[in-house]
């Protein structure tokens, strides 16, 4: 029977790149895979198929020689001085390998059960979020904040440890000891964390009474949060160590503090600068005077020339907000609006 042209087994064009002959035979290697058909004689003749097509095109040297003399090229007979290297059976996973790599902590080793970090060691305690409601006020100059967060912190009985003072621990039955159990799917294996020892590999012999065994207990810390001056809604402030307990010894997480800042009853904020909007009379605005107005910190007066119109704008230089990054202060933008008095007799005089 005369072979197919390997391009149109592997489904790819003559001019098809490495990378594209990779992909192709990568697919149709699971797709024909003698695991995943299995008695299905058809379904082995294609996959021996595909690995003797994908064996003479992934390699530039000997792809060359069958683009040039086909399938003589690998025939001893048809060529003289030996010929290229026959067809062989590929496995599939062999080019996952070369795409993933299998070294550990590879992408291959987490999805097929390759060497994993032990998991009876220490492992790190979960990160959490607190959303904390702030005044206006307090964003823009700063404050301290003490807030309560209830969280898993390490059982104080046992250390951490999940046993009873003095109890000892065993090897997990049901996984062995390796914190994992493998289960089958077609031509893969899938590593779960096993539901006995939770990862562990190990089960005390005596839970801890306090904890029941889980190594933690839920307990409402109070923690001093420092919130320095310039901060805006959605800033997030890392309390280092303040999360989640560790397991087995393991270092505790990290707590972070998400603001919300209460709008301000005067107060507009855009970036560092602060705006406010300040009445004044029409005898104020006609003829100038000099008035004072609110900051966030005390209070200063500027001066309106005769003649003011509603709108108008004055800057206070540096009675804005301090810049978090440390790049100076913002600015106060004060808008006067002129309040113009209404005179009954005045309607009279437009009748």
């Amino acid at each position: 029977m005369a072979k197919r042209d390997y391009y149109e087994v592997l489904e790819v064009d003559r001019a098809a790149s490495e990378e594209e002959i990779k992909k192709a035979y990568r697919k149709l290697a699971i797709k024909y895979h003698p695991d995943k058909n299995p008695g299905d004689k058809t379904a082995e003749e294609k996959f021996k198929e595909l690995g003797e097509a994908y064996e003479a095109l992934s390699d530039p040297q000997t792809r060359a020689a069958y683009d040039r003399y086909g399938h003589a090229a690998f025939d001893p007979r048809a060529r003289a001085g030996g010929g290229f290297r026959g067809g062989g059976f590929h496995d599939p996973f062999e080019i996952f390998r070369e795409v993933f790599g299998a070294g550990t902590g590879s992408i291959f080793d987490e999805l097929f059960g390759g060497e994993r970090q032990d998991p009876a060691g220490p492992r790190r305690g979960a990160d959490l979020r607190y959303d904390l409601e702030i005044s206006f006020e307090e964003a823009v100059l700063g404050c301290e904040k003490e807030i309560a967060v209830a969280k898993l912190d390490s059982c104080e009985s046992c250390q951490g440890s999940g046993a009873e003072p003095g109890s000892t621990s065993k090897t997990c039955s049901t996984c062995g000891g390796r914190g994992q159990v493998i289960s089958s799917r077609g031509i893969f294996s899938i590593a779960q964390t096993c539901p006995r020892c939770e990862g562990a590999g190990q089960v005390v012999e005596k839970p801890c009474r306090a904890c029941h065994g889980a190594g933690r207990r839920e307990r409402t810390s109070k923690i001093t949060i420092k919130i320095p001056p310039g901060l805006d809604t959605g800033a997030r402030l890392r309390s280092a160590g303040n999360g989640e307990g560790g397991i087995r010894g393991g270092p505790s997480g990290n707590l972070y503090v998400v603001l919300h800042v209460k709008p301000h009853e005067l107060f507009q904020r855009e970036g560092d600068d602060l705006i406010c909007e300040v009445p004044i009379s029409f005898v104020q605005a006609a003829l100038g005077a000099e008035i004072e107005v609110p900051t966030l910190s005390s209070k200063a007066s500027i001066k309106i020339p005769p003649g003011t119109q509603t709108g108008t704008v004055f800057r206070l230089k540096g009675k804005g907000v301090k810049n978090v990054q440390g790049y100076g202060v913002g600015d106060l933008h004060v808008r006067v609006h002129v309040e113009v008095p209404f005179f009954e007799k005045a309607k009279d005089l437009f009748r």
